[in-house]
């Protein structure tokens, strides 16, 4: 980063000296802005043609917002949240060079082309794709080895410090049976309430002042059906109640709803659950459960799982270590 400050700044003097000499003195040289700087951390730098890479695909989408205010707004919030991730990922290289960290030619090369097979990409079809997201075959190499090297830094200075004990795996296998983890399947009915796509944010607050008006009118004494008939946005559902039917694990359209439908029980009102459109409001109207698998079955994976969750929290800790010792000046 150090050497694309002075890159910057020779071409920026060089640009200067390409100037005639001024023969009166009232008169001044034009400044020519070749590069601009929106961070710096420590003695690194990040370039604003950085930021725009990566922020390429984000602005793509943003772009799509009809409404200018809400549009910049959101611009504006992923910007910062997007160099403020660059920022974290420049400490953790730096935290990796003080250690004597080092990532080879050979294992970036490795990398890129277990890329271009999981892809099926030959070597012009990689360099068109990287190009239309802002990047160069070298350029890509580059952040591709960095990505090798945080990820080893992590690995190599965050990992010694989760321990996972047998007793962190067996209080896991018990949390897991007391919360009713081994319901198999579901019987559900819903209450969708739509969010148009780019909803602003006062959209999003209404659709959920709906969604919590539906609950506690079932929580009221309502019939779900009843409710559902009135203020679901699902045509196909509405008429029936709501209803959807019977799920198994594995099932569901989101992923993420897994932990949130299989700890109901029956009779169970959850919500409002984000979904693809928009918000849910969930009834189990059945459900059913088999036997949690034995522990000894369980417990490796278990053991990962708590492993993971260990290193994302100390992985977050080590970061705002680092960021407290660091000298960080945003220029934007």
């Amino acid at each position: 980063m150090v050497s694309r400050l002075l890159v910057a700044l020779m071409l920026v003097s060089t640009a200067a000296s390409a100037q005639p000499a001024a023969k009166k003195p009232a008169k001044q040289s034009r400044k020519v802005v070749v590069e601009r700087v929106v961070a710096v951390v420590n003695d690194a730098i990040i370039l604003s043609s950085e930021l725009d890479a990566r922020m390429m695909p984000v602005r793509q989408e943003a772009n799509q917002i009809a409404d200018a205010k809400e549009r910049e707004r959101r611009l504006s919030k992923l910007t910062s949240q997007i160099l403020d991730d660059m920022i974290n990922e420049e400490l953790i290289v730096q935290a990796a060079q003080a250690a004597k960290i080092e990532v080879d030619a050979d294992e970036v090369k490795a990398a890129l082309n277990e890329i271009k097979t999981q892809n099926k990409l030959d070597d012009q079809q990689l360099a068109q794709a990287l190009l239309a997201q802002g990047y160069t075959v070298a350029g890509y190499k580059a952040e591709l080895r960095r990505q090798i090297l945080r990820l080893r830094a992590v690995n190599t200075l965050v990992s010694p410090k989760v321990v996972v004990t047998d007793e962190d795996i067996r209080a896991k296998y018990d949390q897991l049976a007391r919360r009713s983890e081994a319901v198999s399947a579901v019987a559900l009915s819903h209450i969708l309430i739509a969010i148009p796509e780019n909803a602003t944010e006062q959209q999003i607050s209404e659709a959920r002042t709906k969604a919590a008006g539906a609950i506690e009118r079932v929580k009221s004494g309502e019939k779900f059906e009843d409710v559902a008939a009135q203020v679901s946005d699902d045509d196909g559902t509405k008429s029936t109640g709501g209803v959807l039917g019977w799920f198994e694990r594995g099932s569901l359209q989101v992923p993420d709803w897994e932990a949130v439908i299989f700890s109901m029980e029956k009779g169970d009102i959850r919500g409002p659950v984000a979904g693809p459109q928009g918000l849910h409001v969930f009834l189990a109207t059945e459900i059913k459960k088999s036997n949690l698998k034995p522990y000894e079955e369980m417990k490796d994976q278990l053991s990962k799982d708590i492993r993971r969750r260990g290193m994302d929290k100390q992985t977050q800790v080590w970061l705002e270590e680092l960021r407290k010792k660091a000298y960080i000046d945003i220029k934007l």
